[in-house]
């Protein structure tokens, strides 16, 4: 059945993707962004490209931290569900400014929870972060470990929020809420300052790429396409009376070393990478490694593009132009 669903961050890299995908199954989407400029606005309006072009879209520039447009925007389509993605992104940035990186994913996220609470919205998916796990000594991270040592204050925002949602379910029982914790997404329109696409840049320009540390350190990268199937059956969980606040991992369960993923870069784009060798960056963990075992028995999640497909796929789209903001090669 066609659904109402509301997306904040929905010019972004994965919140275009899950607007294409909701809007291809039938859904109606109202997609909120402030296209703010910690990367080229104009990037993010290419991304809603396709969305645009549909009479069941509708892009709103507004700011998830403004409590009255966020009223206006759910009073504007009356959402039988709610996305929330905006956020402040990025470890390293968040060093330099934690203060913002708190006003946006914590304050912003308060707001759009209380927005939704105050207009009698029951259904809410929030994006959290592999990065709330910190450096775990126990890997593969499950979503039953205490996530209480972040190493930046991204990670730091990003449980928060989790919290703020814990809490926004018991003291609201018509609320219910579903917290996602992705693992390092990647693919077509992924953010330019993010690694994968970044060192595909410097590599087929011939500049040298920085590496921090020894390229010893390995990331659970995850399929964009793969993250919004978790989103969507997330959206669809929240349709259960019985669901309150709950936590998933969405990555594909597999790690990657940064050695190995230049190495599949460097196959993909037939170039041999220049490296810089730089010292290791606070805030940055050793290790990402998802536990999806609740994920695939609760909401059926089952990622279906290992890195070794799907580096080549987000090449096939960097180097077409014609591309940019088209939806992600299958």
């Amino acid at each position: 059945m066609a659904e109402r669903v509301l997306i904040t961050g929905a010019a972004g890299f994965i919140g275009s993707h899950v607007a294409d995908a909701l809007l291809a199954r039938g859904d109606r989407v109202l997609g909120v962004d402030n296209f703010d400029d910690f990367y080229d606005p104009a990037v993010k309006r290419a991304n809603v490209g396709d969305a645009c072009r549909s009479s069941a879209f509708t892009m709103l520039d507004a700011d998830v931290r403004d409590a009255a447009a966020m009223t206006r925007a759910i009073a504007a389509i009356q959402p039988d569900a709610i996305v929330h993605l905006a956020a402040r992104a990025g470890v390293r940035p968040s060093i330099a400014a934690p203060a913002v990186y708190a006003d946006v994913n914590v304050r912003g996220t308060a707001v759009l929870l209380e927005a939704a609470r105050a207009a009698g919205i029951a259904r809410v998916v929030v994006a959290s972060s592999s990065s709330v796990y910190g450096n775990a000594s126990r890997v593969p991270f499950s979503e039953s470990d205490a996530a209480i040592q972040p190493v930046s204050p991204y990670a730091a925002t990003k449980r928060a929020a989790e919290l703020l949602c814990e809490t926004f379910a018991e003291l609201e029982p018509r609320l219910r809420i579903v917290s996602l914790r992705f693992f390092t997404v990647y693919g077509p329109r992924q953010r330019p300052d993010l690694a994968i696409h970044k060192f595909a840049s410097l590599i087929s320009s011939g500049r040298p790429i920085p590496v921090y540390g020894d390229g010893s350190s390995s990331r659970d990268y995850t399929y964009v396409t793969d993250t919004v199937q978790g989103v969507l059956a997330a959206i669809d969980r929240t349709r259960r009376s019985d669901v309150r606040h709950e936590l998933y991992n969405l990555g594909e369960s597999q790690t990657t070393t940064l050695a190995q993923l230049i190495a599949l870069l460097e196959d993909a784009l037939g170039r041999t990478a220049a490296i810089e060798r730089m010292p290791p960056q606070p805030g940055d963990v050793l290790c990402t490694f998802a536990d999806i075992s609740r994920a695939r028995d609760t909401l059926g999640y089952a990622p279906a593009v290992p890195i070794q497909d799907g580096i080549p796929r987000f090449v096939a789209w960097f180097r077409d132009p014609a591309q940019r903001g088209a939806a992600a090669p299958r």
